[in-house]
């Protein structure tokens, strides 16, 4: 093909339904005409703004708070920097070279199997994958993660490992996450979980002011009480919409527990008094719930907050409270 014939195709005969022809022309171009696969792919991925998007808060949630933690970086809005003095070339190096052999290191010993999760032999034909997807609404039926959060994939419910069929009655959509999480062990059917993202008039839901939000983990976020029963009480609440705890996906309910384990640290490191802490939920009207949208009390408690804290939630029948 000539050259005019080249831009004739890209100009008037290209139909697309991706961005991947003209990226893969334009790779070919800026390499001389001729390249590997591997770099054609690592060049898809570059444009891929979901995975770009997916890995930024894999940076946030993961390796970010653990070197936080450790002193190592500080983190100002999204800038992150060495919390170090400057660094000489040779000090540099010897960094750099510490790292790839910490790096080597773990990829020797786990190989592949570090991504067995985006490896996985996926027989599921197009056409019966698309038709999987879009009866889910384009999201995960486990976590309620969409297309624009991370790569969806199309899991057997019951594994192909355990003589699982390739057919619709046995496929559910999962996001990477979920999939990695529930492995080929798991046969649980989760399609019947329903998402909701906003409720008319629910106070949790879409009107809440983000600068209320004190702190998120992928499927909830924490506010402080509007009307807390001692300082720094806090609510975890799901931001889909759901009734109570017992309607809460397993997902829901683990980045629940550690988004908990995160605030009791921090309430702890603001309030040095903070010895102990009341976690509940009210379930249902009788029960004390007012807001018919899942939350869970942290309640921090101080020494002498209560003449008489025995019993602790048992007082939510106040005669029942002391035994």
């Amino acid at each position: 093909m000539t050259y005019k014939e080249i831009c004739d195709f890209i100009e008037n005969k290209m139909r697309m339904s991706h961005i991947y022809q003209p990226l893969l022309i334009k790779t070919l171009v800026e390499s001389e005409g001729i390249s590997t696969t591997r770099k054609i792919a690592l060049e898809f991925l570059r444009y891929d703004e979901s995975q770009i998007q997916y890995y930024e808060r894999v940076v946030k949630s993961m390796p970010v708070k653990v070197l936080l933690n450790h002193d190592v970086i500080k983190k100002e809005k999204n800038q992150v920097s060495l919390n170090t003095e400057t660094l000489s070339f040779s000090q540099r190096q010897k960094l750099i070279s510490l790292c790839d052999s910490k790096l080597n290191e773990f990829l020797e010993s786990r190989g592949l199997k570090l991504w067995d999760y985006r490896l996985i032999d996926n027989p599921v034909p197009d056409s019966l994958r698309y038709k999987v997807i879009k009866k889910s609404n384009f999201r995960c039926d486990l976590c309620g993660a969409t297309k624009y959060d991370r790569p969806l994939d199309v899991d057997h419910i019951i594994p192909r490992s355990r003589k699982g069929k390739t057919e619709e009655s046995n496929l559910q959509v999962l996001c990477s996450k979920c999939n990695r999480s529930k492995g080929n062990k798991d046969d649980t059917d989760f399609r019947q979980t329903e998402f909701v993202d906003e409720v008319e008039d629910c106070h949790f839901c879409g009107g809440l002011d983000n600068d209320r939000i004190v702190s998120t983990n992928e499927s909830v976020y924490a506010i402080l009480d509007k009307y807390p029963v001692t300082p720094l009480h806090h609510l975890i609440i799901p931001f889909r919409h759901t009734d109570d705890f017992f309607t809460m996906t397993e997902r829901e309910r683990s980045d629940s527990n550690a988004l908990i384990r995160q605030l009791k640290n921090s309430i702890k490191e603001q309030d040095d008094s903070v010895v102990s802490f009341n976690v509940g939920m009210n379930c249902g009207e009788e029960a004390g719930q007012t807001i018919m949208h899942s939350h869970i009390h942290l309640i921090p408690r101080r020494k002498g907050d209560t003449p008489n804290p025995r019993g602790g939630v048992r007082g939510v029948i106040p005669n029942k409270m002391d035994y």
